[in-house]
Order: C-alpha cells, then sequence, then structure tokens
C-alpha cells in the first residue's frame, strides 16, 4: 500500500525545491520576538498565509500554484521566547538546543569560516536576547513559463517578491511591538540589509541550474515514502535494494512522526502535535572563492592528463556543464557518447541518466574519485563494500555482504537540499564581493544527517580510505603551511596512468553564517501561535 503524507500539513519547502518549479527568487528574513503574546498573533497571522506542500493544479485535491510562498522556522530559543512549555523544550536534540555557532568545531566553521567572521546577523546571534534569531521566514517569487528563455521572468519574479515582502512588512506593522526584523545580512560592497536576498546564476540573459563556480545544480535530491513522484523518479534517489531496484527511503528520515530506515521513530519533543510533519532546516550562508577556485583550476587543469573540464568534474563528481556523473562519462570520449545520448532523450530519461548509478564499478576510485563532493556526500552503497581474499594468492574480491540493503549505511545520513545561489560574480578573478549560495537542508535527525556528513564526511577522510583528504569543494582546507591539505585523484589500478596529487588545497567554500531551525507542521504553527502547546 502506498504511504499517503497529509500535504495541507506539511510545510511546501519541505517537499519542493521551489527554484525547479519556477521560483527563481527568493528572500529570507529573520526577526526578533519582543513581546510573546503578541509575537505568537504574529505567528498566527503568517500562518493564514504559509505554503503547503498540497498539489499545484486546478484539479480535485489541488491548489492554485501562488505567485510567491511564505514558509516559517523557529529556533531553539524562538519556541522559548513563544513560551512553548519548557517539558516540551527539554525533548529538542541537543545541538539544536545549542545552535550551529555552538557547533563551529564539529562543523569545521574554523579560520575564514569562523562564526566572529560572520554576517552581523548571524555573529550576533545568540550574543543578547535582542539580537537572537527567534523567526525565520522564506519567500520564494515564481514566474509562469518559467524557464522560457529567462528574458524578462526574472524582473517579474523579482516584482513578486517585492509584493511578498511589502505583505510581510504590513503584517509586522499590524502586530507592532511583538516581532522587529534584524537586520545584518551583508549584501555588495559590505552593505548591511534587512534581508538575504537569492536568485538563480544567469547566462546572457538566460536562467541556469548552476552555482558560481560553474556546477548544475540540485540534481538528486533523495525521494521519500508518501511524495507525490513516479516510481522512475525514485530510482538513484531512493534507496537500492538486494536485487539492484530503487525504493522511496523511509519517510521518518526527513519528516518527524514516521518510521524511519531502522524501523523507529525519530527522536521528538511532545506533544505529537508539536513534532508530527515537523522537520529540522540547517541554513548556510556559503560564500565561494571564484577567483581561487579558477585560479587552481588554470593551474593544474593545464597539467591534468585530461584537460581543465575534466579536472572541474573531479573536483565534484559530475561535468559542470550538464552534471553528467564520472561514473557513467569518466573522460572526454564517453562524455560525448552521454552527451548525444542525454540531448536526444526526453525530460524522464535525462533525470535517469544524471541520477540512477552507484559505485559498484568504481570502487577504486579510478572514474570518480573518494574525495569528490558528489561521492563524499551521497556514497550510496560504497563503504560497505566488502574486500575479501579473492581466488588466487594475494587477489581481492569486493562483496556487499555488509548488510542486506546495498546503501544502509548512506541511507541514514540522506538530507533534502534547497535554496539558492545568492549575488553576481562581478570578477571571475577575485574572491571578495557578495556571491555564493545559500543552502538550506532538511532532516529528521541534526546529528545523525548533517552533522555527521559535514564532520565525518565532508572534513575527513577516512570513511573512504582517504586518510584526513577531504572534500575537495566544501572541506576546511588549512592555510597553515604546516598542516596543508591535499587530495589525491584516483586511477584504474589496470591501467598505466598514475594517481593525480592536488596540493596546497585552498578553502573554495566559506562559511558566512547559519542557524538550525525547527519547521513546524501547519497543526503545530496553530498551536504555537495560540499558546496551547501543551506537552501533557
Amino acid at each position: 500500500m502506498t504511504k499517503q503524507l497529509d500535504l495541507l500539513d506539511i510545510q511546501g519547502n519541505v517537499v519542493r525545491a521551489y527554484g525547479r518549479f519556477g521560483f527563481p527568487a527568493a528572500r529570507y528574513v529573520c526577526l526578533n520576538v519582543r513581546d510573546a503574546e503578541r509575537g505568537r498573533a504574529f505567528v498566527g497571522a503568517v500562518t493564514r498565509r504559509v505554503t503547503t506542500a498540497a498539489h499545484w493544479g486546478s484539479g480535485p485535491g489541488e491548489v492554485p500554484k501562488p505567485e510567491w510562498t511564505v514558509n516559517l522556522a523557529f529556533s531553539y530559543q524562538g519556541l522559548k521566547e513563544l513560551e512553548v512549555p519548557r517539558a516540551s523544550l527539554v525533548d529538542f536534540p541537543p545541538e539544536f538546543a545549542d545552535g550551529m555557532a555552538a557547533r563551529r568545531d564539529i562543523l569545521g566553521d574554523d579560520g575564514p569560516s569562523a562564526p566572529e567572521l560572520w554576517d552581523p546577523v548571524w555573529r550576533d546571534n545568540r550574543v543578547t536576547r535582542e539580537k537572537d534569531v527567534h523567526i525565520f521566514i522564506s519567500l520564494n517569487a515564481g514566474v509562469s513559463g518559467w524557464p522560457g528563455n529567462g528574458l524578462g521572468l526574472l524582473e517579474t519574479a523579482q516584482g513578486h517578491l517585492e509584493a511578498a515582502w511589502a505583505w510581510l512588512q504590513d503584517v509586522i506593522t499590524r502586530h507592532v511591538g511583538g516581532v522587529v526584523v534584524l537586520g545584518g545580512h551583508r549584501g555588495d560592497d559590505g552593505e548591511l540589509q534587512d534581508y538575504q536576498d537569492a536568485k538563480v546564476v544567469m547566462e546572457n540573459g538566460r536562467p541556469t541550474p548552476k552555482e558560481h563556480f560553474g556546477y548544475t545544480d540540485g540534481i538528486g535530491d533523495p525521494a521519500f515514502e508518501g511524495l507525490p513522484e513516479s516510481a522512475a523518479y525514485v530510482n538513484g534517489r531512493g534507496k537500492q535494494l538486494a536485487d539492484g531496484t530503487w525504493a522511496p527511503l523511509a519517510t521518518g528520515e526527513f519528516l518527524l512522526g514516521h518510521i524511519d530506515e531502522a524501523r523507529e521513530y525519530p527522536p521528538a519533543p511532545n506533544p505529537t502535535l508539536l513534532a508530527r510533519n515537523g522537520t529540522y532546516m540547517i541554513y548556510r550562508k556559503l560564500h565561494e572563492n571564484v577567483g581561487t577556485f579558477n585560479a587552481y583550476l588554470d593551474e593544474h587543469g593545464s597539467r591534468y592528463p585530461g584537460g581543465r573540464e575534466l579536472l572541474a568534474a573531479k573536483f565534484s563528481g559530475r561535468w559542470r556543464d550538464n552534471g553528467a556523473p564520472l561514473v557513467s562519462a569518466p573522460d572526454t570520449a564517453s562524455k560525448a557518447a552521454f552527451d548525444a545520448r542525454f540531448n536526444a532523450a526526453d525530460e524522464a530519461t535525462r533525470e535517469d541518466m544524471l541520477c540512477n548509478f552507484t559505485f559498484d564499478d568504481d570502487m577504486s576510485g579510478g572514474k570518480c574519485p573518494f574525495s569528490a563532493h558528489l561521492r563524499r556526500v551521497n556514497p550510496r552503497a560504497a563503504l560497505q563494500m566488502i574486500h575479501e581474499p579473492g581466488d588466487t594468492p594475494g587477489s581481492l574480491k569486493i562483496s556487499q555482504d555488509a548488510f542486506d540493503t546495498p546503501g544502509a549505511l548512506s541511507n541514514r545520513r540522506r538530507v533534502l537540499r534547497r535554496g539558492l545561489p545568492y549575488g553576481d560574480v562581478k570578477d571571475p578573478a577575485r574572491d571578495d564581493g557578495n556571491h555564493g549560495i545559500i543552502i538550506m537542508m532538511l532532516n529528521a535527525d541534526i546529528n545523525r544527517q548533517f552533522e555527521f556528513v559535514q564532520q565525518q564526511w565532508v572534513n575527513y577522510g577516512n570513511d573512504f580510505k582517504a586518510g584526513n583528504d577531504k572534500d575537495i569543494l566544501l572541506g576546511n582546507h588549512s592555510a597553515d603551511d604546516r598542516f596543508p591539505s591535499k587530495a589525491v585523484l584516483q586511477v584504474d589500478p589496470d591501467g598505466s596512468e598514475t594517481p593525480y596529487f592536488l596540493p596546497r588545497l585552498p578553502r573554495f567554500v566559506e562559511t558566512r553564517g547559519g542557524e538550525y531551525f525547527f519547521v513546524p507542521s501547519l497543526t503545530a504553527l496553530r498551536v504555537i501561535a495560540k499558546g496551547l502547546v501543551d506537552p501533557t
């Protein structure tokens, strides 16, 4: 029996990556609660406009697609200020209560990513009550006919975004004394703004699915039980079964109050009305050092046997232009063949080509390196392969007998990814400027999912038999000459090529701020707004 979710009770950004549904612009707003009763009244007013996960359309059980969306989340301190009972607050996980800045050592937010260097709105968070980020509101603006040719559509979306912002300002004014907007988001030339804007990257007046390093982004978001997607959509996005087929991941990996992959309910606060259909959101503003990236790629691309674009693909695990995975297109010849099939295929087939793969035939890392970003954040079944003595002396054979489900280890570490790039790269030879990506990750267990991946897979390589080598793109590479970062690009052990060493890796991405938030269901939002949370 197919699992049914109450989509009207789940916030829309949990099940939809809005950018892929024709919403190319967004505005993220942080608020501080100044009065509990008026703050709850404000939450109630916003809740009446919150976008749910209901299907968009004109048929039965569907709602019209909005011109702009509204979604709402709370920090731990925000729940306290709204007077959620202590008996409920103590049930929230410690990492959520601590907040992101306090987890800096676990997350690797050091050096240029240290919290004291974050945008003021995040740097000053938790310093004094008046500067705490209590409520997070995301506004996403859409257009009809997206992506089309992009001409004029982004401007239309920006107009819708301003309408959404005017609506929010009006709600704040009508609840004067309840909440205030916290400024301090760095914009162009260091200007501080009252919000964080984000938008798709445009090239020659046309929208792209890329980020500022030039990689096609937003591929392969996890599929879980209850989503209104086709069976084919699950291939490569769900969990691989022993017979090689794919099934959706358990809903409880992403939504509280549902069974997870361990056949258990993830830890959740009481009462059930507060937790069920809610989730946790990790918000991170990541600055991209585009100048450093281009310079390093140029330097080593001129030496690397496969050339600059293959080297860029080795950094990521996917080719930059269309996202072709290296395991399917490991060199320029196979990439040309992949492109020919890809360009002639329909949309569903293209999605399958981008997502439906494993690392079963690349256990040496000769196609996709062990430090490539794709392999680090979703190793699929590769980490539980067992190396056993082969049939001849000194030989090895690989089996998959560690678990009944091939990807059981990585299935417990998946996260949903949301967000958009921000800013424009005005000089690709420079690192300064206002450009990067706003990434929002959703999961049911911050520590088991996001924090584990960040600490153990992004910033440490032992699970991949790569020692201290980090994720090439996201790793917190050290500028200290005593401890320089490096990565090894593996090759086919039966071939004649030698591994390529990437020495003194610079830090390509720097954290500029962030926080952990709780994304309640619509039911929970109404209960919080009315002050009726009852953990007894």
